[in-house]
């Protein structure tokens, strides 16, 4: 009988740390995308707040744990049987699947837009049935906001950056506040940032000089960043789900399907935007595609979604 039991807690156990792999490929995989945000992958798959309290537990005490050998307690402290199985996923779909994503980018942009636009706006669809009540004047004000912060960094045209690796240690730290954010795609600001291209070519190539100062800025922005958004959650939660809502759904504009290209010149510096546009405005809209596409991203989010509520973490 306690052989059975043993054998049944094993199995949930896998199923548990499978689970978190999954669930840390599909973040992976958002993030190398511009548009779309590892942290929307968090949330609608019911892991957000603990994922902001696996790397808030990441300060001073936990680093003195770790400079005295303690391995065990740094485990519980960041709980590792969670954050490593979740961080595994992430690394391993960054560098399995950024060719493939920068393939489909360049040869099928439209399809993969749709099926990242379906996972959004089902995504906000959810949150607002779920977690956030838009029944009170500071709540919506706090839903407009984000809403009008997505759109305006959607809209925002490329700026020049610091070169070199102190450019990208300032882009890690930018871009991982971004990844962990809902609705605020980390791969974006890097193109805002003229960044998306040197780090992408960094990963496909196994840069490790540029990759270990591009980490650091990330873990920098990281534990920053992670504190402030930790108490606010903890201490105005719905306004900070309804501010979240409201960047997810305004990110809609940043991945739309269909759109052009064009330059335009400010201060003497030439900068390109893409406008949304209307399907049958470009050469090859790949209507069907895109429509299968979005709806298969629909779908995927309603099917996760159902499956994080009957199966805990």
């Amino acid at each position: 009988m306690r052989r059975a039991i043993n054998s049944a807690a094993s199995r949930a156990k896998s199923g548990a740390t499978l689970g978190l792999f999954a669930r840390g490929l599909a973040m992976g995989a958002a993030d190398i995308v511009p548009g779309v945000s590892g942290g929307t992958i968090a949330l609608i798959t019911g892991i957000y707040d603990r994922l902001i309290r696996s790397i808030v537990a990441v300060d001073g005490d936990c680093l003195a744990l770790l400079l005295s050998g303690r391995i065990r307690a740094v485990w519980h402290r960041v709980d590792g049987a969670f954050l490593f199985p979740l961080l595994l996923g992430i690394l391993t779909a960054i560098f399995s699947l950024a060719s493939f994503i920068h393939w489909l980018l360049a040869v099928h942009p439209q399809p993969l837009w749709a099926f990242f636009s379906g996972l959004v706006l089902a995504s906000g669809l959810l949150l607002l049935r779920d977690e956030v009540v838009l029944n009170r004047v500071d709540r919506i004000m706090s839903f407009s906001a984000g809403v009008a912060l997505a759109v305006a960094i959607a809209t925002t045209p490329t700026v020049a950056s610091l070169p070199g690796l102190p450019g990208l240690f300032f882009a890690g730290a930018i871009a991982i506040c971004a990844m962990i954010l809902p609705g605020i795609s980390g791969s974006f600001m890097l193109v805002l940032m003229g960044m998306y291209a040197p780090v992408l070519a960094a990963v496909r190539h196994i840069e490790l000089t540029e990759l270990m100062v591009f980490a650091t800025g990330c873990v920098t922005g990281l534990v920053i960043f992670s504190k402030l958004l930790d108490r606010l959650l903890r201490v105005h939660r719905m306004l900070a789900m309804a501010f979240l809502s409201g960047v997810l759904m305004g990110s809609l504009v940043a991945i739309w399907p269909w759109r052009v290209s064009f330059d335009t010149a400010t201060s003497g510096e030439v900068s390109t935007l893409a406008r949304p546009v209307m399907p049958f405005d470009i050469p090859t809209p790949q209507i069907e595609m895109c429509i299968a596409a979005f709806f298969a991203g629909c779908v995927l989010v309603w099917g996760v979604q159902a499956f994080a509520q009957r199966r805990s973490v």
